[in-house]
């Protein structure tokens, strides 16, 4: 497994799922690929619990060519991964198989050698299961935290990218942290709310 930095990463908050965040990349895009309709601490130490739960090494050839019923027994646990744990083994498992036929297996190859941000995201875009915005928020945690900063990375993870803010995953360092970006999604959340609502309650008064 290919190293991504010496200083751990607190994603999932865990002391074992954070550190084979910080030295897999496969399990860190997996937890990535598992962050949608869960608390985000959750989704990323899915990796660490697949992988103790498998027979046979936590690595994209493996799980491309994994009994593909067997996974879904694997990631449903108990306890389950993720709320649906049926569409989630199948998505990991693609994923895998397209990490295994494109970069042969190797994770980090999807930024080892990318000459700007521009050709990240793209990449990361190609990825099964990762559309705009988790792509973008992929390429600001590798900037961040991982000092994978090819030219241009922050413009390409534009709004993510920004240095000081709490928007995303990619923010996250700490448990104080974590509140910071909760409190952001939380926030966008409601403007959202209130911007469906208000169109709603003009067609009623008109």
């Amino acid at each position: 497994m290919t190293s991504t930095r010496s200083k751990k990463l607190c994603l999932a908050q865990q002391p074992d799922a954070d550190e084979m965040l910080s030295r897999d990349p496969f399990a860190l895009l997996v937890g990535m690929l598992l962050d949608q309709q869960i608390p985000m601490e959750r989704a990323f130490a899915g990796p660490v619990a697949i992988a103790k739960r498998m027979d046979g090494p936590f690595d994209p050839s493996t799980v491309a060519h994994y009994d593909p019923d067997a996974f879904v027994e694997v990631v449903a646990g108990p306890p389950a991964v993720h709320r649906f744990p049926t569409a989630m083994a199948a998505r990991i498992q693609t994923l895998a198989k397209h990490l295994d036929e494109e970069y042969s297996g190797n994770a980090s190859g999807l930024w080892s050698d990318v000459k700007s941000g521009d050709d990240l995201l793209a990449r990361l875009s190609a990825l099964p299961g990762f559309g705009a915005q988790k792509a973008k928020i992929f390429v600001a945690l590798l900037g961040k935290q991982l000092k994978v900063r090819p030219r241009g990375w922050r413009e390409a993870s534009e709004p993510y990218g920004e240095d000081g803010a709490y928007k995303s995953v990619a923010d996250v360092i700490d448990v104080a942290s974590l509140v910071k970006v909760r409190q952001f999604k939380q926030e966008q959340q409601l403007v959202r709310q209130r911007v469906v609502a208000r169109p709603l309650r003009q067609t009623r008064n008109g």
